[in-house]
């Protein structure tokens, strides 16, 4: 082999390391969002987490409502019910259910519920773990970002691989598990919104730290 082909097979091998260290993604990515919707659109329908603050109006019996959290074990207690599960209901579940438990004392009861702080179940909120300024679970929103969820966590920690971050997702029919890259760098250093994905509910995000 001659020595200008050693010198081009070098250079190349370079260029292919630094483009390593320079954290570019890996993986398949998702297509990019815009930074404010054009559309606002309802997501799926909410359905209740542990330690969600509820709020139980009864029609014309207002002793029987209640403010209550919901317990670490998916279960509320209100005037006239204990050890009610709440957890993985929607609100017009949980209020068809304390209306079928109230009936046993009143005739024809009318109840809402209405949800006043959200957690949210863990299949709907978006988990943002590694090397970021705050890790956190947050409930989910219609129409969430990536975006949106490095804000809610303070962004990026000072020796994150941003542009090596993966998204998690899970589909909710197959139960299959797949794996998207996510250019976080780009989005909050370069400000690509090319960058910028939707999230979905469930939604995983792994943030690596850098080597150097």
């Amino acid at each position: 082999m001659r020595s200008s082909e050693i010198a081009k097979l070098a250079m190349l091998s370079g260029l292919t390391l630094l483009s390593a260290c320079a954290g570019g993604p890996t993986g398949p990515q998702l297509p990019p969002a815009t930074y404010v919707s054009k559309t606002e659109a309802p997501s799926a329908q909410y359905v209740i987490g542990p330690l969600d603050e509820l709020q139980i109006f009864v029609w014309r019996n207002p002793e029987l409502g209640a403010t209550v959290q919901v317990r670490p074990d998916g279960r509320i207690t209100t005037p006239l019910i204990t050890d009610l599960p709440a957890v993985g209901k929607t609100p017009k579940q949980l209020s068809d259910d304390i209306k079928v438990r109230l009936a046993e004392y009143i005739n024809d009861p009318i109840v809402s519920v209405i949800v006043k702080s959200f957690a949210g179940t863990f299949s709907q909120q978006i988990r943002i773990v590694g090397a970021t300024e705050k890790p956190a679970s947050i409930p989910y929103r219609a129409n969430m970002t990536l975006l949106d969820a490095m804000i809610a966590v303070g962004g990026l920690s000072e020796y994150a691989a941003g542009n090596k971050a993966r998204l998690i997702r899970a589909d909710t029919d197959s139960g299959v598990q797949r794996e998207y890259s996510v250019r976080i760098d780009d989005l909050l250093k370069r400000g690509d919104s090319k960058a910028n994905v939707l999230l979905q509910p469930g939604d995983v995000i792994i943030i690596p730290e850098s080597m150097f």
